[in-house]
């Protein structure tokens, strides 16, 4: 099976117009938070329905440096996953998904869910958790938020696409599930996988460096 893109090439920069956050000014604001194109093939026989999912293996294990304009997050810090779309129940004819078709714009308290485009259910990102302590921002961020790193993090970032063809037509997670309960759901469910990935990084620093 093959995972591919026409929004970037595989391992490259993320553009900002997919990302939930950008340089702005003299700090950092929410950028167009479109979804990626994202296209399959080579679906094998027997496949009942297709999962995806985008994660952030890079995000920092402790939030002391993060986002403090006096320091840095070193890079050697043990890092964690952070879910950014959590898609399931996808038919297995489907072939690809539109630029901005799930997302367009960052939502404050998060877009509405678990029901999506072609029938499939999308469960909550990891900004659900992120914003939990923020009044204006606290709420249940179903489907897609684009990578949004710490702006001090020495660190790029990598976005990890995976395309899950799966021997269920419905995955067993329901309501507000996170990434973390659809990948325990996975398990014994999967016929194939392909990958694809960008990455992005809102350090000043190292953008002047590439």
């Amino acid at each position: 099976m093959k995972l591919w893109s026409e929004s970037w090439a595989d391992g490259a920069p993320i553009p900002e117009r997919f990302a939930a956050g950008r340089i702005d000014g003299e700090g950092v604001g929410f950028a167009p938070n479109l979804n990626p194109h994202l296209a399959w093939s080579g679906v094998p026989a027997g496949t009942c329905s297709l999962a995806l999912i985008c994660h952030d293996p890079d995000v920092p294990s402790r939030g002391d440096d993060v986002n403090q304009p006096d320091r840095e997050v070193p890079a050697d810090l043990p890092r964690v996953d952070f879910f950014h779309w959590v898609l399931v129940d996808l038919p297995p004819t489907l072939t690809a998904i539109g630029e901005g078709q799930f997302s367009q714009g960052f939502t404050a308290r998060g877009k509405p869910g678990p029901a999506a485009p072609h029938g499939a259910r999308q469960g909550v990102n990891d900004y659900t958790g992120w914003f939990a302590g923020d009044a204006p921002m606290a709420g249940s961020y179903f489907g897609y938020d684009g990578p949004f790193p710490p702006f001090n993090d020495t660190l790029v970032h990598h976005y990890v696409f995976t395309l899950y063809a799966l021997s269920v037509p419905r995955l067993a997670v329901e309501g507000a599930f996170t990434g973390a309960e659809a990948r325990a759901a996975l398990a014994g469910q999967v016929l194939a996988e392909a990958r694809f990935s960008g990455t992005y990084t809102l350090n000043r620093r190292l953008l002047a460096q590439s």
